[in-house]
């Protein structure tokens, strides 16, 4: 029998800590589900080429993340890291292309994105999540919602990778 729970870090506030780990808990999920995956696999964009690739999703996913931990800073993110990891979406409003990445550079830079975001909750205590952060066009969110916007957005994509990986396996 397996006993499930979240792995809780001490150096971080309590709810902190929750919202944190279920970012981490996610992310390893979508890790292992991408384990071993070739580079023809992570650039298959479906059977007419329709959908968006795992590479395209684990990039899409990094940027997002990316865009989170300096939202939750109030600050803006640097040039060097929108130049390195690209931007959310295409002039058409879909997530850029890519393609011939290595899954491990893909993994490298997802990770970079995890640390920065475990740095910035290691900053915040739980009386920062009901501040307020800009979030999309002139809306907001709380610091709470907005970590756990990071893990659900993690799950609706780890979907979609599950999804393509069963369309592959036919």
């Amino acid at each position: 029998m397996k006993h499930y729970d979240f792995q809780l870090d001490e150096q971080m506030d309590p709810a902190i800590g929750l919202l944190h780990s279920m970012v981490v808990y996610n992310y390893q999920k979508l890790k292992s589900l991408v384990d071993g995956l070739t580079q023809e696999e992570i650039d298959f964009k479906g059977n007419n080429n329709e959908l968006n690739s795992i590479a395209q999703l684990l990039r899409h996913l990094a940027v997002v993340d990316l865009h989170w931990v300096y939202r939750l800073q109030y600050s803006n993110i640097p040039e060097d890291l929108k130049k390195r990891y690209g931007s959310m979406y295409d002039e058409e409003g879909k997530l850029p292309h890519i393609k011939h990445i290595p899954l491990e550079t893909l993994l490298e830079e997802y990770d970079s994105v995890q640390q920065f975001f475990k740095n910035v909750c290691l900053q915040l205590s739980d009386q920062d999540l009901i501040k307020i952060v800009p979030f999309g066009n002139g809306n907001t969110a709380t610091v709470r919602w907005g970590i756990w916007h990071i893990a659900d957005h993690s799950r609706h994509h780890y979907a979609n990778i599950a999804h393509l990986k069963k369309i592959l396996r036919k």
